[in-house]
């Protein structure tokens, strides 16, 4: 402590500089993560400033969730070598980290659209609308899939949109095709889908054609959903439609946003075209 040149600093001083109380150096201490340069007779601490910039690194580390028990492994380590090795590891995974954060603020902005659009939507009404390509990534077949089959597809089809990084922030919907909807066979769904509006390169898509829409709302639990698919065929015939190829379903308020099954709506979009 009499060394010309040196400043030493008290365990105050140097938590104060480090913006922590002394509890954490006495513990840092404790554990051998960083020890004080000296203590004196009277068992007071005495820190470096050289010590400051290890005391960042710590904490830097801390806060990319790294255990104080790894920490200390690097510290009682040390060397150029191995400091490098921890950094380019550290910055890979803030990259991934970025990516991540990236990729569920683009599904949180798509989610307020979608429902900010929603509040502006007439339920009651049936509209005519032409719609361009869409792209959708679909699951396997379900047509003929039982309770159990079902399950197991729907549980890979959400494995794959997460694995993939294919969760657009579009709802999940079903596909029913043209002969079991003249049926009345509403809900035997043939693939589940998502909304694909950057469809990325090396995955089977399904491009759903484009063209005209009846589009009506069903407004209540799908075991009545049967009365809006008649309505829908009624209005069908009236404009002199004629039934497409496909019948697309999804949520537009679902369990994220009500409480009551009665109050879920259900966006059904029917391709049609003109009878000639």
């Amino acid at each position: 402590m009499n060394e010309k040149n040196v400043k030493y600093l008290t365990t105050g001083e140097f938590a104060k500089l480090c913006k922590v109380n002394k509890q954490t150096l006495f513990y840092y201490d404790q554990i051998g993560l960083l020890s004080p340069v000296f203590k004196n007779e009277k068992g007071y601490r005495f820190y470096s400033i050289n010590q400051i910039e290890l005391f960042y690194v710590i904490d830097l580390l801390k806060d990319l969730d790294m255990s104080l028990h790894d920490i200390q492994q690097y510290t009682q380590n040390k060397s150029p070598e191995s400091f490098l090795s921890l950094m380019y590891q550290k910055k890979d995974e803030i990259v991934k980290k970025r990516q991540e954060i990236e990729m569920k603020e683009k599904l949180i902005d798509t989610k307020i659209a979608l429902m900010e659009e929603a509040t502006q939507l007439d339920f009651l009404q049936i509209t005519l609308e032409h719609f361009p390509d869409a792209t959708l990534y679909l699951s396997r077949n379900i047509e003929n899939s039982t309770d159990d089959e079902f399950m197991e597809v729907l549980s890979e089809f959400i494995g794959e949109l997460s694995e993939l990084q294919l969760d657009t922030g579009f709802p999940i919907g079903g596909i029913t095709k043209r002969e079991h909807v003249l049926k009345g066979e509403y809900s035997k769904y043939s693939h589940l889908y998502i909304e694909q509006p950057h469809p990325k390169d090396g995955y089977p898509y399904f491009r759903a054609v484009k063209g005209d829409f009846l589009i009506g709302y069903h407004i209540g639990e799908d075991k009545t959903i049967h009365h809006t698919y008649q309505k829908l065929l009624a209005e069908m015939e009236r404009l002199e439609l004629t039934l497409g190829d496909y019948v697309f379903e999804e949520y537009i308020y679902d369990t994220v946003v009500k409480n009551q099954k009665e109050q879920y709506v259900t966006k059904i979009m029917m391709q049609v075209t003109k009878n000639k």
